[in-house]
Order: C-alpha cells, then structure tokens, then sequence
C-alpha cells in the first residue's frame, strides 16, 4: 500500500498525572473514551477508509481501537508490535523530565530493564516494511513512542529532535511511501 495512517490512543489516568505509561497497562479516562469515539467520527467525515485497525495488545490502545471501529466498521486486529517501548526504570516516572529526555537519546539504552530505541527501531520498521508490501489499507492504534519511531522512519532527525518527538492523544496523521 501507498499509505497509511497512525492514530495515538485516548487519554489515560497517566497521561492527566504527566506520567511515562510504557508497558504499564493503563485505562483510558472517560475523557479518553470520549476522544476515540470522536476520532471515528473524524474518520467517517474526513473519509478515511481502511481495510483493517492494526491496534497494540495495550488496553489503552485496543479500547480506543475498539471505539473507532465500532463507529467506523473497519475490523480490528491486534499486532504485538505495536505495543509501546518498556521504558524500564522510567515507567511512571515524569515524561517531561530531564534524565528521561536525555536517556531517549541514548539508542542503544535499554533503560535498565526496558528496551532500548535500537530494539523498537527494529520491531517498527519492520511491520512499516510489512504494511508497504501489503495491498491492505491500514489504521495503526499504538503509543506516543510508537509514534516517535515511526515518524523517525520518515524523516530524518537528529537526538533532540527525536527525542522530543510526539503526537496528541487521538491524532490521526497520514505517512506516504
């Protein structure tokens, strides 16, 4: 396929709190149920199709998946690369701290028990390479760090560029090959 769209998941809890959710599976507020019910609205106005929602195992992400659908009638299905980068010893840490914002630009940093950029890297781009060989027209639900890798398949950027790189909750941006 020639594109595809991302879309970052609803509001969390976490997200109010300004805190770094990772692989901490984290609900949606009310607020962030509110926002992907929308978000399949704009889809249906904005006339969006896809064949099928690629949505992480998250349960922030497959709820938000979960509404659009619902709204939109395209069919979900889960894809475990999405799930967001463990940032280890940063979970539920600030995410506008400093030692966070510097530790993302370090790419071969697993953050302790995490994952390191280099791993992600690898993971992402790989399902992007998988997506530009489907003939299938794809919704991707996933994370802000999911978000930050992708966009960094796109475009060049250096450190401080990727690592304060991000998207709002419900966004829904279009990347063409």
């Amino acid at each position: 396929m020639n594109h595809f769209y991302f879309i970052r998941h609803g509001e969390t809890v976490w997200n109010v709190e300004n805190k770094i959710c990772g692989v901490t599976d984290i609900e949606l507020t009310e607020r962030g149920h509110e926002q992907a019910i929308e978000t399949g609205k704009k889809i249906l106005e904005q006339g969006i199709t896809a064949d099928v929602i690629l949505a992480s195992p998250l349960v922030r992400a497959k709820e938000t998946a979960r509404h659009i659908s619902e709204i939109t009638g395209i069919p979900v299905e889960i894809e475990p690369r999405l799930k967001e980068q463990n940032f280890g010893r940063f979970e539920s840490t600030p995410r506008d701290g400093a030692e966070f914002h510097e530790a993302k630009k370090d790419m071969a940093s697993r953050f302790g028990t995490g994952e390191s950029m280099l791993h992600l890297a690898q993971r992402i781009y790989n399902l992007i390479d998988d997506i530009k060989k489907s003939d299938r027209e794809v919704i991707l639900v996933a994370h802000n760090g999911i978000a930050r890798m992708v966009e960094s398949y796109f475009r060049e950027m250096n450190n401080e560029e990727f690592s304060s790189c991000g998207i709002k909750n419900c966004e829904i941006k279009r990347y063409d090959f």
